[in-house]
């Protein structure tokens, strides 16, 4: 008998399930949220960044928020002993310290390396010593680690597989099953969290019971460019029916706060990202981040959508020209409504209009503006402005 894929995925996630009920708390049952180096300090990152990143979770209330994870990317390894126990470099002189400040400031520690010798940044990846390395995670208490392709393309797929794509992605596939293993045999609840670029329509195989992925890039990487942003927020399209408790797509790191973007690119892009049921991991300087950013990353309303247990990700219900409109279930039957304007400002002389059928809503809702933070009520072919690249968020908790 033939099943289905979707019946196929829904036996793959039943594995899945079965196999991370070893811990006793599942890693990942709501997407991750926490902060990681790369988009700022990228490569040069040091022990004094990551402890000022997670004294700034603290103080800035983002801790208490949801925020607790404090992810180091690429640029802290150093070299292996004799034995081929992999040390950290000169920037970080004591790995295991750093967790423990993590640790005693209620949040959690998360590190990189890459299935190849190389990581991208140059450094030394995990080839040949991925048990090793997830024993000396463990020990380390590292609870998140980012696993990024990088030299095992050029090292690997294309060195053993050279005419043959079908073969370079089964060895892609081998290794993130090896590095799974590896931290399930290390004993720690780890959060696994595979960058492959979305190569292979990762988010079928990523999650099962032999990868266990419990997030997966989809995309490519992001930059603080509004167009870079809905060109990966666009990609997620088609991708809901892959999220869900302990397994989430993932779009790439939060761009909030760096490079040029404006206060409504900010907020659109932190909406879609909680829209999505994607991973909060901002990529910002929190140490020295003006107000209205860390209010922004700061709205616990936004977050309650990302964070929602029902763990459901948005769909695109209907585009009008430059304004889309994506919708959310959420727990006990609410709802959230996205209205992205990615295109030049709707004037009250051209307004957009909101179709609420095509939402499968009939009749009048009432519901909150989560970044006003008043009620609001929606009716059919309700006239909207909305400034270039901003968005409308909406929760209906009894929509009809």
């Amino acid at each position: 008998m033939r099943l289905s894929r979707h019946v196929l995925f829904a036996l793959t996630m039943a594995l899945g399930s079965a196999c991370s009920s070893a811990f006793a708390d599942p890693v990942a049952a709501t997407p991750p949220m926490g902060w990681n180096s790369w988009n700022f300090f990228a490569e040069k990152v040091t022990d004094a960044d990551v402890r000022a990143a997670a004294d700034a979770l603290v103080t800035s209330g983002m801790r208490d928020a949801g925020y607790v994870y404090v992810n180091i990317d690429d640029g802290w390894q150093g070299e292996r002993d004799a034995k081929g126990v992999i040390h950290p470099n000169a920037r970080f002189p004591d790995m295991k310290a750093l967790a423990d400040y993590v640790h005693s400031k209620g949040l959690k520690l998360g590190i990189y390396t890459s299935p190849g010798p190389k990581t991208c940044a140059g450094f030394t990846g995990s080839l040949g010593h991925e048990a090793q390395d997830a024993k000396t995670y463990a020990a380390w208490g590292v609870d998140y680690l980012k696993y990024d392709l990088c030299s095992f393309i050029e090292d690997q797929m294309k060195t053993k597989a050279p005419n043959d794509p079908a073969q370079q992605m089964r060895l892609m596939v081998d290794a993130y099953e090896r590095m799974h293993t590896a931290l399930v045999a290390a004993g720690r609840p780890i959060v696994y969290s595979l960058c492959q670029y979305g190569w292979d329509a990762v988010w079928e195989w990523a999650p099962g019971a032999k990868v266990g992925g419990n997030l997966w890039r989809t995309t490519g990487d992001i930059t603080p460019e509004w167009d870079r942003i809905y060109a990966l927020a666009s990609q997620q399209a088609g991708l809901a029916s892959y999220a869900g408790p302990g397994h989430w797509n993932d779009p790439d790191m939060l761009e909030v706060g760096n490079g040029k973007l404006t206060a409504a690119e900010n907020r659109a892009h932190f909406s879609w990202w909680a829209m999505l049921a994607a991973p909060l991991l901002a990529g910002n300087d929190l140490a020295h981040m003006p107000v209205e950013v860390k209010n922004i990353l700061g709205n616990r309303d936004v977050i309650a959508i990302d964070q929602d247990p029902l763990g459901k990700q948005a769909t695109r219900a209907y585009a009008e020209g430059e304004v889309e409109v994506w919708t959310r279930p959420l727990q006990n039957g609410a709802m959230a409504i996205a209205i992205f304007n990615v295109g030049s400002a709707r004037y009250d002389t051209h307004p957009f209009r909101l179709n609420l059928s095509k939402l499968g809503l009939h009749g009048p809702q009432q519901g909150k503006d989560l970044w006003s933070g008043k009620p609001i009520s929606l009716a059919d072919k309700q006239a909207i402005a909305l400034a270039h690249h901003d968005v409308m968020l909406i929760r209906v908790d009894a929509p009809r």
